[in-house]
C-alpha cells in the first residue's frame, strides 16, 4: 500500500473520520476512528500533512498531533465548505478537508497553546459575567421603576437603587418586592465580585506577557484588548499584511463588485466579533480623547467629513493594523512624529 501523504480529518465528539491520499492523489485510507483510538493510530503513521477544521477541540487535536511529528494545519470551516461534494456526510467533509489543505492559496489558522486557550477562557467567562451583570441591573431598574423609583443607566444608578432597597424607612417599595429584589441585588454583587477577581487574573497575565505589554502601548488598547489579541493570534505571520488582519476582523468594507464597477458597503463584520467589539470600544474612547487633545491630525480631518462612528471604524482598523505589525516584528510601539510646520 502507498504511504499516506495528506490526511483530511473530520473531528467530532466521539467518532472521527479520516480521508488519506498518497503523493499522486490516490485515496489510500478512508475510515472512522473512536476518540480513544486517535493518538494510537496517528503515532504509528510516518509524519504527514494533516488538515482539520478550526472548530471546537480543533486546537487541542492540533497540539496533540503536532507533538507526534505531523504537520497540522487548521482551516476555517467556511473555506472547506466549497469543496464538499453533494450531500454533507462525515466522509464528504473529511475528503473536502483533504482537498482544501493542499490548495496553495488556502488561509490557515494558527494553533493556540494551552496557555493561550486558558486566557481565552478567562475572557469568555468575564464576558459572560458582564452580560449577567447587565441583565441584573436592567431587571432591577425595570422593577424599581414600577414603584416610581427611577435612576440613570449604569452601575452608578444601580448602586443608588440598591441604597433605596437597603433603606427600610422608604415606604415606596412593598415588603414583598423588597425581599424579592434582594435576590437580584445578591446576584449583582456576586457577579461584580467575580468580574473583579477575573480582571485581577487578566492583569497578572498581562504583566507577565511581553506581547500583551507591547500591544497595550497602542492608544485605545488596554489590558483587556491587549490580552485578547495576544491570546487569539498565536502567529501573526499567518496574515500577509495588517490590511488582511483588519479584513479578518471584519473592519473593512463589504465588497460587491462586478463588471469593473467597485461597490463598497459597510464593514463586513466577519471574523472574531469579540476582538472587533473590543477594538471598536477602544477606538471610540481614543476618539473622544483625540477631540480634547487635538492629537492625530488625520482623525481630526476625517471628523470634519464623516460621522463619528465611521471615523471610529477607521481608527479601529488602524489600531488592528498597528497591532499586527507589533506582533509580527516584535517591536515596541512608536508614536507618530508630528509633521513639521
Amino acid at each position: 500500500m502507498s504511504s499516506i501523504s495528506v490526511i483530511g480529518l473530520d473531528i467530532a465528539k466521539h467518532v472521527f473520520q479520516i480521508h488519506g491520499i498518497d503523493e499522486s492523489g490516490a485515496i489510500v485510507v478512508r475510515r472512522q476512528l473512536r476518540r480513544g483510538q486517535m493518538l494510537g493510530y496517528f503515532a504509528k503513521l510516518p509524519p504527514c500533512l494533516i488538515g482539520l477544521e478550526a472548530c471546537a477541540t480543533g486546537h487541542h487535536w492540533g497540539r496533540e498531533l503536532r507533538a507526534l511529528g505531523h504537520d497540522v494545519r487548521l482551516i476555517p470551516p467556511q473555506y472547506v465548505k466549497p469543496y464538499v461534494k453533494r450531500n454533507k456526510t462525515d466522509a464528504a467533509d473529511a475528503e473536502a478537508i483533504c482537498e482544501a489543505v493542499t490548495r496553495p492559496s488556502m488561509h490557515f489558522v494558527g494553533i493556540k497553546s494551552a496557555e493561550q486557550q486558558a486566557v481565552m477562557a478567562l475572557h469568555r467567562t468575564r464576558d459572560l459575567l458582564v452580560r449577567q451583570r447587565t441583565m441584573a441591573i436592567n431587571a432591577l431598574r425595570g422593577h424599581m421603576a414600577e414603584f416610581g423609583v427611577v435612576e440613570v443607566q449604569g452601575i452608578a444608578g444601580a448602586e443608588r437603587l440598591v441604597a433605596v432597597l437597603a433603606d427600610g424607612s422608604d415606604d415606596r417599595i412593598p415588603p414583598l418586592a423588597r425581599r424579592v429584589l434582594a435576590v437580584l441585588v445578591e446576584q449583582l454583587r456576586g457577579a461584580m465580585a467575580r468580574i473583579d477577581a477575573l480582571e485581577r487574573e487578566m492583569k497578572a497575565w498581562h504583566k507577565a506577557s511581553d506581547v500583551s505589554r507591547r500591544l497595550a502601548m497602542i492608544p485605545g488598547v488596554g489590558p483587556v484588548t491587549a490580552t485578547a489579541l495576544a491570546a487569539t493570534v498565536p502567529d501573526a505571520s499567518v496574515f500577509s499584511s495588517g490590511r488582511q488582519f483588519a479584513a479578518w476582523l471584519g473592519l473593512t468594507p463589504r465588497q460587491y463588485s462586478t463588471g469593473g464597477k467597485p461597490r463598497l458597503g459597510g464593514i463586513s463584520k466577519r471574523g472574531d466579533g469579540y476582538l472587533r467589539r473590543l477594538l471598536m470600544t477602544g477606538a471610540t474612547a481614543a476618539l473622544r480623547r483625540s477631540k480634547q487633545t487635538r492629537a492625530r491630525p488625520w482623525v481630526q480631518a476625517l471628523l470634519k467629513r464623516r460621522p463619528p462612528k465611521v471615523v471610529a471604524v477607521a481608527l479601529a482598523n488602524k489600531t488592528a493594523r498597528t497591532a499586527w505589525a507589533l506582533m509580527k516584528t516584535g517591536e515596541a510601539y512608536r508614536a507618530p512624529t508630528p509633521a513639521a510646520g
